[in-house]
């Protein structure tokens, strides 16, 4: 058994209707009960960890906005890496002129605070506050910009975008049609999981992660052995040759029986 098992939860280990099957409940309780650590690893913030695992133990932690804050059930949120204000405010003007049209959004830690640009709605709506203009947005601390993008294609946007910021920020993206999530520059959920397991005395060998998305890519680079499920980004599919099966499928329930049944006996 790994020591322990690090999944992202949208596209991987929830299903499309935002909910955790019994089958992967059973398997998140058989793998921990086994003595490895679960970590949830998110763009989602640190409020909505209960909501989706209904206060159930079934993880030990989680990594919550991309890496920007830890959350231990139970707790308060712990933020690790704000967005300086300056940088976001330098972002939000190139991204304003090379993809005008775009809306933005920010994650304080929480709630959210969107501008009338920004038009993604979250499959959970929660705790969201418009405010009147983009420089509203700009008042406080937070942990990640978000922006919504008039064509809905992260990827072209990126492409266009990365010469201008590529070295200020973080940017990554939870989906092929969401919107670009942006944080602090060298915040990921591979660096806050590096940190995590060097505390617990765990190498990268002894992590088995999951991953859909082009903000899981960094995580399972680091991790010894990486799953992508069978409904992941194509760039994600091309980076891991381990598959899982689909999110909706219990893909990452599948692939933890598989390793408490090849597991030595206790």
């Amino acid at each position: 058994m790994p020591k322990v098992v690090a999944t992202d939860l949208d596209g991987t280990l929830l299903r499309s209707d935002v909910t955790l099957s019994p089958r992967t409940k059973a398997a998140l309780r058989a793998v921990r009960a086994a003595g490895t650590r679960v970590v949830a690893a998110t763009a989602r913030p640190a409020r909505v960890i209960d909501e989706l695992f209904g206060g159930e133990p079934l993880i030990d932690l989680a990594i919550c906005g991309n890496g920007s804050n830890l959350y231990r059930v139970g707790e308060e949120p712990e933020i690790l890496h704000p967005l300086p204000l300056d940088i976001a405010r330098k972002v939000i003007e190139e991204i304003t002129t090379i993809v005008p049209g775009s809306g933005f959004a920010v994650e304080t830690g929480e709630r959210v605070l969107f501008e009338p640009g920004y038009q993604y709605k979250p499959a959970l709506d929660y705790r969201r506050e418009t405010v009147e203009s983009v420089a509203d947005l700009l008042t406080e601390p937070f942990v990640k910009l978000m922006v919504w993008l008039p064509d809905s294609d992260p990827d072209r946007a990126w492409e266009r975008l990365r010469p201008a910021i590529g070295e200020l920020i973080e940017c990554t993206w939870s989906a092929e049609r969401a919107p670009l999530e942006i944080g602090a520059a060298g915040v990921s959920k591979a660096a806050t999981l590096a940190v995590l397991c060097e505390t617990w005395g765990v190498t990268a060998d002894e992590v088995v992660a999951f991953g859909d998305a082009p903000n899981d890519l960094p995580m399972l680079a680091w991790a010894g052995t990486a799953y992508a499920v069978a409904n992941a980004h194509p760039a994600v599919l091309a980076a891991t040759s381990l598959r899982a099966p689909a999110n909706d499928d219990d893909g990452v329930a599948v692939i933890l029986e598989s390793l408490l049944a090849d597991a030595p006996p206790a």
